[in-house]
């Protein structure tokens, strides 16, 4: 009956939905926004975001690679800034990331000379400055270098094509597999070149090999990528040619300090490998001047062999016409992501929010990685995933965005999870380059299963490994890493501070590292394990459950700040506070070996999504927990500097750092959601904008465009629960694909007068809760109407959100 209602009202609609092949939805995306800071011209404090050709969820991400002016600024995360000097085109890059990088792989690097002073092994010497403004949209990216090379490029699933116009005179490509997106020098976690093997085919028209790879943000281990690339006009020469490896690599053989030599050409053999010492390797191709100005090149990517990098070639990109791949980039994005969510566009539309919405939509599908087929650690016939980077990033609202727009990726997603667990023993937080790591708080996968599993998504999910997974995680204290970053436990996976939860029910400040956002997170990730155990092993649920209430044991009520008293404060194993000279202002670092992690107590003292109701008594009530959260949006309150993270924000709470993205709708709790539309539509017009500076800091693999996202259909997702909390939409008449084949409407009446809900209707049901469950809309669509105006109305009169995981220490 709800299915035809629907229907019905939809048929009734203030527009016709129309079908995807009659809007090209990617004109509306925004490829720049977020690629720079509050600096114009300057990466730092921006979105870090990766400018290119990519597919939604797509291997290969193909794009240029550009230089660090100043390291102390350096955004080099997505290869691309606004600013550095373009030193490759490379087929593998990460979006939205922060720390050292990782990837820049497999490149190519268009040159007009190789002659002195150019060194092939040093790329400070061929780099090449951008003439005038680059140009990117969907599945396409170009830009013009000083030398007069024009570089345009676009990407399939695992494979890209690039098309140089030359200028008059000499035409060159340098394919140097050694070359890597580099951190800051001194970076502990740096990221380094291991090995390689490059062979030349069809007299230099094609080339095969392989790099390895170690290090970058996540610490990780060797990985390897093959490839294969050909142009499509061969060259009239082609060599091969080694260099010493001068990377200062740690725990690898190398002759750091012998400066950058000069490279070798093999003019023997079409082949060269990086031997016993790790050499550097790669081939120069070159092309006299009779040769057509314009070259392309194809190459294909792939973790399992070169003739499976070939392949892609032939399956993916068998057109030499750039265009041809640009267009079944747009055809893939507007079929695949775009056409699922239709606002009106005609002349009365707010353009501006029809494109953040839709470039929103672009950026949280650029990672992870869907790396199905392509996993070269086991055999499986599970799907394979990469780049979580990380789900402590994309936990609270990402993925519930996956669960109800991408079901059949996200179902594989989870698959892929649990069965990285079953091989190598742990689920992981952060991912890349096959290998897991860096945990910045507790062990979020669960968080994302049981977000997962209480809204009933099941299909070939072992839910039985599942279980055991998030088991796996709340009793198995993992091995230590030694890992500079943080040496008191692993950073790899798992929870570090296990120990202490187990034996104190709380994570410390004389034994861990991060004591009260590990304890507020280990509470949450318990919470998600009583959650699975409900289905999979009721008998398990309540130790759980009462777990779960572990934030209570740091929370110390005589701790004042800004006249309100009781706040999480740093704990002692044996039971006492810290109260010398604590002010929950401050993280005192706000990284990895500070109380908090990339916020303040202050902040952390709010995200208790599983027990509001105890919260909300612990900070005394109703009104005192209103006037607390006010207090959080006053402006100049904020005193920890917080770097490039803070975006110039002044109030507590940071819309740029995740764990305060619930915070804004927390007076849903009390019935005050005029409130909460309030604070969450200011932030969102305040710090969210269809311009380079376009996001409130690093977008984190898409996790603040996807806040805004949530923001702009006016519900917000508790994460781990089947709950939504409502606030107020954006467009006057929104359809949404969800579920795979059902339409959700969102219909917001009264728009053009204010946004502030007047009153609502789920399914044609008068309501007045301010919250509904998963299954009221999300499984067979439905449609939500709101009635707004510009008056702060209370009609919320019902129940409040509930607290599932209530429990009293």
């Amino acid at each position: 009956m709800r299915v035809a209602n629907q229907l019905l009202l939809l048929a009734l609609g203030v527009f016709e939905p129309v079908t995807a092949a009659q809007v090209d939805y990617s004109q509306y995306v925004n490829p720049f926004m977020g690629s720079e800071g509050p600096t114009p011209g300057q990466g730092y404090g921006g979105g870090d975001i990766f400018v290119g050709g990519a597919r939604p969820f797509g291997v290969a991400k193909v794009g240029i690679d550009t230089t660090a002016a100043n390291w102390s600024l350096a955004v080099l995360n997505g290869g691309w800034t606004p600013d550095g000097n373009v030193t490759a085109v490379t087929m593998m890059h990460e979006s939205g990331t922060g720390g050292a990088p990782k990837y820049g792989l497999i490149p190519q690097m268009p040159l007009t000379s190789i002659n002195a002073p150019v060194n092939l092994l040093d790329n400070l010497t061929y780099s090449q400055p951008r003439v005038g403004n680059d140009s990117a949209s969907v599945g396409y990216f170009r830009t013009l270098l000083q030398n007069g090379v024009q570089i345009e490029l676009s990407a399939s699933r695992h494979a890209g094509i690039i098309q140089y116009s030359f200028p008059e005179g000499e035409k060159h490509v340098l394919v140097d597999i050694s070359h890597y997106l580099p951190g800051s020098p001194g970076d502990s976690n740096g990221q380094f070149y291991v090995g390689g093997e490059i062979n030349l085919e069809n007299g230099g028209k094609a080339y095969t090999g392989y790099g390895t790879y170690i290090g970058g943000w996540n610490n990780g281990a060797p990985f390897t990528v093959y490839f294969y690339g050909e142009f499509s006009t061969a060259p009239t020469n082609a060599r091969t040619f080694t260099g010493t490896n001068t990377d200062p690599m740690p725990r690898y053989q190398n002759l750091a300090n012998g400066g950058i030599s000069q490279p070798t050409y093999g003019n023997t053999t079409d082949k060269a490998t990086s031997g016993p010492m790790n050499d550097r390797i790669g081939a120069i191709f070159s092309w006299d001047n009779e040769t057509d100005a314009q070259i392309s090149s194809r190459v294909g990517i792939s973790s399992i062999s070169t003739e499976k990098a070939r392949s892609y070639i032939t399956s993916e990109i068998a057109s030499w016409t750039l265009n041809d791949t640009v267009q079944s980039a747009v055809d893939e994005w507007n079929q695949e992501v775009f056409s699922k969510t239709q606002v009106s566009l005609d002349s009365t539309a707010n353009m501006t929010n029809v494109r953040l919405l839709y470039s929103s939509l672009y950026f949280i599908h650029l990672m992870p990685s869907d790396r199905t087929g392509e996993n070269p650690l086991w055999q499986s016939d599970e799907p394979f995933w990469d780049d979580f980077y990380t789900l402590w990033d994309i936990f609270r609202c990402t993925v519930s965005f996956y669960h109800v727009y991408q079901p059949t990726y996200y179902e594989s997603m989870i698959r892929g999870l649990i069965d990285i667990w079953r091989h190598q023993g742990f689920l992981p937080d952060g991912r890349s380059g096959n290998w897991n790591g860096l945990v910045q708080g507790g062990s979020d996968a669960d968080n994302m299963l049981a977000d997962a599993y209480v809204k009933g998504l099941r299909g070939a999910i072992n839910w039985t490994d599942g279980y055991a997974a998030m088991k796996t995680n709340a009793e198995v204290i993992p091995y230590n890493t030694w890992d500079a970053t943080d040496l008191s436990a692993s950073t790899k996976e798992g929870r570090g501070a296990l120990g202490d939860w187990l034996e104190l029910g709380y994570v410390s400040q004389d034994r861990n590292t991060r004591c009260i956002s590990r304890t507020v997170e280990y509470s949450l990730n318990d919470f998600a394990v009583s959650q699975v155990a409900a289905g999979e092993a009721p008998s398990e649920q309540e130790k759980y459950l009462n777990r779960s209430a572990g934030w209570q044991h740091i929370w110390n009520p005589d701790v004042q700040s800004l006249n309100f008293t009781g706040f999480l404060a740093p704990k002692f194993s044996n039971g006492s506070f810290n109260n010398s000279g604590y002010d929950p202002r401050y993280c005192y670092g706000c990284e990895w070996l500070a109380y908090t992690y990339e916020g303040v107590p202050w902040e952390y003292s709010f995200v208790i999504p599983h027990d509001m109701e105890t919260l909300i008594d612990y900070m005394g009530g109703a009104d005192t927990f209103e006037a607390r959260l006010d207090t959080m949006f006053e402006p100049n309150l904020s005193v920890q500097n917080l770097g490039a993270n803070g975006a110039g924000i002044t109030t507590i709470i940071n819309i740029g750092n995740e764990p305060d993205f619930a915070t804004p709708y927390l007076y849903n709790y009390i019935n005050k959601q005029a409130k909460s539309v309030e604070k969450s539509r200011n932030l969102g017009y305040q710090y969210f904008r269809d311009e380079a500076y376009g996001v409130p800091g690093n977008s984190d693999a898409g996790a603040m465009n996807s806040w805004l996202l949530w923001q702009m259909l006016g519900i917000y997702p508790v994460v781990t629960q089947p709950v939504y909390l409502l606030s107020s939409p954006w467009f006057p008449d929104l359809n949404m694909t969800v579920n795979g084949n059902q339409t959700l409407r969102i219909v917001a009446n009264g728009l053009d007068k204010g946004y502030y809900v007047q009153s609502v209707k789920i399914n044609g049901q008068a309501w007045t809760k301010n919250w509904f469950e998963h299954e009221d809309v999300m499984t067979q669509g439905g449609i939500i109407e709101f009635e707004l105006g510009a008056d702060m109305t209370a009609w919320d009169t019902g129940s409040v959100p509930p607290s599932p995981g209530h429990r009293s220490i």
